[in-house]
């Protein structure tokens, strides 16, 4: 019952994040101005939802070369799902973290082959934080979770091993 659990919290979160991803691009591509903002909101001055467009990868770096993260996002998807359907020993932790990775690698990518770049909208302004979206998050999410579970997790899960002289 456990590998059903773990494929369907695996399935479960690409496929809903994916949605969620691209339903909220959708949106703000709808409703906001590009470099608009929804009047501030929700947080003016701290977070906002503002409309801007990624050339580039992670934060804009690369500015125009975002396409070449295309093969680099359907392997990054492949090898998450991969790694979470042959690995059922895994903590359900794990499992979540790879369907959140895949679903931001694929997030991201089905904006950079339709429209030629991404979507962000989420700015942190209090600290001037690169503007993100829902992709994003999951995939940072996604990698403080498995540093968690293969980190201080799974270190506390070891046996201390003891030598006697």
């Amino acid at each position: 019952m456990t590998v059903w659990r773990n494929r369907v919290l695996l399935l479960g979160l690409f496929i809903g994040m994916v949605a969620l991803d691209q339903w909220v691009k959708q949106w703000v591509r709808g409703a906001i101005p590009i470099n608009g903002s929804v009047g501030g909101k929700p947080w003016p001055g701290i977070f906002e939802i503002t409309l801007t467009y990624n050339q580039g990868i992670a934060f804009g770096m690369l500015k125009g070369s975002g396409m070449l993260m295309t093969p680099i996002a359907v392997i990054m998807a492949g090898a998450a799902i991969w790694y979470s359907l042959k690995s059922s020993h895994e903590s359900p932790l794990v499992h979540a973290a790879m369907g959140l990775v895949a679903a931001g690698a694929i997030g991201n990518m089905i904006d950079r082959i339709w429209l030629g770049h991404v979507t962000d909208m989420f700015w942190f302004r209090l600290i001037d934080f690169p503007v993100f979206n829902v992709a994003d998050a999951c995939i940072t999410i996604a990698t403080i979770m498995l540093i968690y579970a293969w980190g201080v997790a799974g270190n506390r899960k070891k046996p201390v091993v003891t030598t006697e002289n």
